[in-house]
């Protein structure tokens, strides 16, 4: 079975001859293991065991798509650069790790329809065709499932205006917030709509959108209904129009937001983050039939380099949760350079012995 026949199938909760394969990593596990002589320089973690996924976006949604970032400070260990939604980010220069948010040019209603809300608007010059292409022709040349990427309307307002700004507007001046989500997802659409007609279809849609912290979401259920799901379902109803499934991926915990999203048609949950109180068996039993599912498997149990860890981690979810005929192999977050080679190598093949039908 190819990939791509065998992710269609997951989507639709029909029976394939095995579980799905992809992975995230961080920047600093793929530079370790080359370092280990693990992998050559340009060795593609993703041909070397075979994930049936790839992607690419192919939208620059950013404000002011002529700025040039600039570099505001600097020192050994960051450097602080604004981009062009005049937002200001402090990055590490030695290590992967979210950036450290230092200001931001939208903080309220008046700064949004000032600056950004008119250069928000659809232009070609925001679609790489070229990536998209090369991409797309990429899996199609290898059978695998192609997604198209993309953050989404919580990502998009986060990396706008910051956390704090968008969590007090959505308490103080809600009418702003959804305008905000509604314009991002016009122009989601717009502008994929415009790529898909050059470049042909994507097999699914991949959304990046982390609305959760530990044990919590960021927002209520209800302000996640009045505020975001309306670009959610908008997006999510533009895919199924496509013959396509859409797949969230969200860090954090973020089950309280599952039932809206189920409602609005969701296909696909990915990460499951264990430490943010999410738990993959539990998903699986109240959502199971509804969503196909990726991830749930605890990074820390990789993080220990043990195989007596990863084999009880691997033992107690992989055999429930394949029955569902929905499930692809994933950690419940990236896998970071804690991680050896062999370990992940002994995952993926321990992970998939025990999904195969």
């Amino acid at each position: 079975m190819t990939s791509v026949e065998r992710v269609k199938r997951l989507f639709a909760h029909k029976k394939p001859d095995r579980i799905g394969l992809s992975e995230s990593f961080w920047g600093d596990t793929h530079r370790k293991w080359v370092e280990n002589g693990d992998l050559a320089e340009n060795e593609s973690i993703a041909e070397r065991f075979g994930y049936d996924t790839s992607g690419a976006g192919g939208v620059n949604l950013v404000v002011d798509i002529d700025y040039e970032p600039e570099t505001v400070a600097e020192d050994e260990d960051t450097v602080t650069k604004k981009s062009g939604n005049g937002a200001i980010f402090r990055y590490h220069k030695k290590h992967a790790s979210t950036p450290e948010h230092i200001g931001f040019a939208v903080t309220c209603r008046r700064e949004w329809e000032e600056f950004a809300k008119p250069r928000l608007v659809f232009d070609k010059r925001r679609i790489n065709f070229g990536q998209y292409r090369d991409q797309k022709k990429y899996c199609a040349d290898r059978s695998l499932f192609f997604n198209w990427s993309s953050l989404c309307v919580f990502e998009l307002l986060k990396d706008l205006c910051g956390h704090e700004h968008m969590l007090i507007g959505m308490a103080e001046d809600p009418g702003w917030i959804l305008e905000m989500s509604m314009t991002y997802a016009d122009l989601m659409v717009s502008h994929a709509e415009e790529l898909f007609a050059a470049e042909g279809r994507p097999d699914g849609f991949f959304i990046y959108e982390d609305m959760g912290f530990k044990e919590r979401p960021f927002m209520s259920p209800a302000m996640h209904r009045e505020l975001l799901l309306p670009a959610h379902k908008k997006l999510i109803d533009f895919a199924h129009s496509l013959g396509a499934p859409m797949m969230v991926h969200s860090c954090g915990f973020v089950e309280p937001l599952l039932p809206a999203l189920v409602e609005a048609g969701l296909d696909g949950l990915q990460a499951m983050e264990i430490k943010a109180g999410m738990d993959l068996l539990r998903i699986y039993r109240n959502y199971g039939d509804k969503l196909a599912l990726m991830g749930g498997i605890d990074i820390r149990a990789l993080e220990t380099n043990d195989k007596a860890v990863i084999d009880r981690e691997l033992e107690s979810k992989i055999p429930a949760v394949k029955e569902g005929f929905a499930y692809f192999l994933h950690s419940d977050h990236s896998i970071s350079s804690a991680v050896k080679f062999d370990t992940y190598s002994y995952f993926v093949e321990k992970g998939l012995a025990l999904g195969t039908y």
